[in-house]
């Protein structure tokens, strides 16, 4: 079992979901991005999703847009995500997943960069412009490393994608959602209920929901009926309006709704 799998597992058996933090590499700087994602691990966030800045990021909303393209124009080097995930799984246990849109790694180099993630730690990547039948050398490279790899499903794939997504995700499937959108909330919520039901009737053992997930109610009610929430634009902006501390208070509030634990 891979250690995102294992970690998903021991929280369903102790009685609770998964609560998985995003934060870019590098925003607003490299040294803050990294004691950000600590913060994330000291105050109750089970999993961490680092994402690798990418000059069109197609897929993430204003606040995530904003704050990696300002990490671009610091300078953001691709090797700066390999450091980042070196120095946070020095000073923590949770998986560390890299979130990358799939042309970065081609780029790299497929296996090279499989090859440097498991150097610095990581457990693996999500993948959120990559569909299972076109990601054959990823497939191959994750097997020789035993790197996780999550793939996406939404409410409008198919039933056929969503074997797909089921059958060569490791780690967890990422189920789409937009829970949490002011006016629609009912519908919404519905649709991510929908999704994950979807995915277990497909054969899926370990499925988390993102996308507009923001506060703790919502991520208890996504945990009533999924193995996990994903929780990034509110990270973000909490790092952005207040710093390392804001984004502890945050990660604490999400998970327990008490204080943050500050021990740096």
């Amino acid at each position: 079992m891979s250690r995102v799998a294992e970690t998903i597992a021991a929280r369903k058996a102790a009685g609770s979901g998964t609560l998985v933090g995003y934060l870019p590499v590098g925003y607003p700087d490299l040294a803050t991005s990294i004691e950000a994602a600590v913060a994330l691990a000291e105050n109750g966030v089970d999993v961490l999703e680092l994402g690798l800045p990418y000059s069109d990021p197609v897929m993430d909303g204003v606040v995530i847009q904003k704050a990696t393209q300002a990490a671009l124009a610091r300078g953001f080097k691709l090797r700066h995500g390999f450091e980042a995930v070196a120095a946070i799984t020095e000073r923590t246990d949770i998986p560390v997943l890299l979130m990358t849109y799939w042309n970065p790694v081609l780029q790299f180099g497929v296996e090279r960069f499989a090859d440097e993630l498991v150097a610095a730690g990581g457990a693996g990547l999500i993948t959120p412009d990559l569909v299972p039948d076109e990601a054959a050398q990823w497939l191959a490279a994750s097997d020789r490393t035993d790197l996780d790899r999550v793939f996406l499903a939404a409410p409008s794939s198919t039933d056929a994608r969503l074997r797909q997504a089921v059958e060569k995700s490791r780690g967890f499937v990422y189920a789409v959602s937009t829970m949490g959108i002011t006016g629609a909330r009912a519908d919404v919520d519905a649709a991510a209920r929908g999704v994950v039901a979807r995915l277990r009737s497909a054969g899926a053992t370990s499925t988390c929901v993102g996308i507009g997930i923001s506060t703790p109610e919502q991520v208890r009610e996504v945990n009533e009926y999924a193995d996990g929430a994903i929780v990034g634009s509110l990270l973000v902006k909490a790092l952005a309006d207040g710093g390392v501390d804001a984004v502890a208070a945050a990660a604490a509030h999400l998970a327990t709704g008490k204080l943050p634990v500050v021990s740096r």
